[in-house]
């Protein structure tokens, strides 16, 4: 079973940049679609990023293209989600998930595994 950890969650300005990484242990970490999620106070947890396996297909919301980029590094296992011009809207727990067995890229039911989540505060 693979266990995926965030990290590089943060208080910033509006405009700032995180990097957001999510590292997996066990499993085969190669062969999963890895996605970023994103869920505010109050509201449904939303697709954000999405690579394929191969990390030669990227996927993202409308809210964050051109500001956000997801890559991986396989030698690493780890996937990270690059983060710039940060809006207050983009407040939110960060999640990273794996899916197995590929699917929706941007879909919840998509993904297996789960991270426990990282905090990003922008404020205004």
């Amino acid at each position: 079973q693979v266990q995926l950890v965030e990290s590089g969650g943060g208080l910033v300005q509006a405009g700032a940049s995180l990097r957001l990484s999510c590292a997996a242990s066990r499993g085969t970490f190669s062969g999963y679609d890895m996605g970023w999620f994103r869920q505010a106070p109050g509201k449904e947890r939303e697709f954000v990023a999405a690579v394929r396996w191969s990390g030669t297909m990227t996927y993202y919301a409308d809210s964050v293209k051109g500001r956000l980029t997801i890559s991986r590094d396989n030698a690493k296992n780890t996937v990270y989600l690059q983060m710039n011009s940060l809006k207050p809207e983009d407040t939110a727990v960060y999640y990273c998930a794996a899916a197995p067995w590929g699917g929706n890229p941007a879909a919840t039911q998509t993904y297996r595994y789960w991270g426990q989540g990282t905090q990003v505060t922008v404020s205004s």
